[in-house]
């Protein structure tokens, strides 16, 4: 049994064993990469998320 809460790429349900129970598939990791503040693409990142930023409204 896993530690860690895993995730189903195929039916996106969450679990923590190492197979999804309702496809079979292998499950992975949901973990966020870890800040730093010398992030080399942090400028791609909020670029790719700007056009959604402004269709919501936010900006």
């Amino acid at each position: 049994m896993a530690k860690h809460i895993l995730k189903c790429p195929q039916c996106r349900i969450y679990t923590l064993k190492n197979l999804c129970s309702s496809c079979g598939v292998a499950t992975s990791q949901i973990k966020p990469p870890k800040y730093s503040p010398e992030d080399p693409y942090g400028d791609y990142r909020r670029k790719a998320k700007y056009p959604d930023l402004v269709a919501q409204g936010l900006l």
